[in-house]
């Protein structure tokens, strides 16, 4: 089988963006060394601020102070310009060394390592599967963790399966985490949006929805992200755990 054909590894860091994470104009200077490199960050940072939607040939070119063709010498289109984005996500994760600790644990690091690559980027995340199986830092990841599950004695299918599902539930977090649908609002209009939210949960009546309002503080916003998402990757690991087939060999 022929070897994927991908491009050169995507750094997120770029004079695109600023120490907030919004989106500037480059310098004079800067626009001579437009590249891949460049228009990927600049891409990232602008949906990481104003959301994916926000990402077109277009406004990358205005941000760059460069023509839309300028742009093309580097993407022919979107979608490849997306690609671009979910190699530079991919190419972020830092895979732990293998060990001797038992295969869930081990498991349990290389989702967090997952995690920890897309977890800034929640409007941009589900890009990175478009480059699992098309790039080496994805074929990396998908091998490393094929390995483990199938050394619990998953068949091959139910390997694919379960990966496949783990990769899948990261992105899901990432994007569904509590509050986590105003990620690009800030200041008032953050505050605002809970306020609607809060009041829309005290209004619902306590005796029809006891738990829900029980639960509403933790349902309205994350206060504790490092929390929720260390929660949920034990019980991503421990689900597949809890299905294990037999031990292996």
């Amino acid at each position: 089988m022929d070897a994927p054909n991908v491009p050169d590894v995507i750094h997120l860091a770029s004079p695109c963006t600023s120490y907030s994470g919004r989106v500037t104009k480059r310098s004079e200077g800067a626009r001579g060394r437009l590249s891949r490199d460049v228009i990927v960050a600049c891409a990232i940072a602008l949906a990481d601020a104003e959301g994916l939607e926000a990402v077109t040939i277009r406004r990358l070119a205005q941000e760059q102070g460069v023509t839309p063709m300028a742009m093309y010498w580097h993407f022919s289109d979107k979608d490849s310009l997306l690609d671009g984005m979910a190699e530079s996500l991919v190419a972020a994760v830092k895979l732990p060394e293998p060990t001797d600790q038992p295969w869930d644990e081990q498991l349990h690091g290389i989702l967090a390592a997952f995690l920890d690559a897309i977890r800034p980027h929640p409007a941009v995340a589900g890009l990175a599967l478009r480059r699992i199986l098309t790039s080496p830092s994805g074929l990396a990841l998908a091998e490393q963790a094929l390995d483990l599950i199938r050394s619990a004695g998953f068949s091959d299918e139910w390997a694919a399966q379960a990966g496949s599902f783990l990769l899948c539930a990261v992105i899901t977090l990432v994007g569904s985490q509590p509050g986590g649908a105003g990620h690009v609002l800030e200041g008032e209009a953050r505050d605002q949006m809970l306020r609607e939210k809060r009041a829309a949960m005290a209004a619902l009546p306590p005796a029809r929805y006891p738990n829900v309002l029980a639960a509403a503080p933790w349902l309205v916003a994350c206060p504790d992200e490092d929390a929720y998402y260390a929660l949920n990757l034990r019980l991503l690991v421990q689900g597949i755990k809890g299905i294990q087939p037999v031990a292996p060999a």
